[in-house]
């Protein structure tokens, strides 16, 4: 059985924003998959970008200095 992992949940105000987080993110080799939103969150656009909470944090100030915009990173346990 797999077990759930620590993860941050980004989500977007609009599909556009959830779009360019996961083209630069393939472009820059930055972890994570969108999703759609857990049911657990309420968001705008319904999808989402996951990854581990330790990525997340180790990515943080390169998605900031990217200039990514997200609405909310949520951290939920997830498989």
């Amino acid at each position: 059985m797999r077990e759930k992992k620590r993860c941050a949940v980004l989500t977007f105000h609009t599909t556009t924003e959830a779009m360019a987080m996961e083209r630069r993110c393939q472009e820059g080799g930055i972890p994570g998959r969108l999703i759609p939103v857990p049911k657990e969150i309420t968001a705008g656009c319904g999808l989402a970008w996951r990854m581990t909470a330790e990525e997340y944090e180790r990515w943080r100030p390169e998605l900031e200095r990217l200039g990514l915009r997200f609405q909310e990173a949520a951290e939920m346990m997830l498989y």
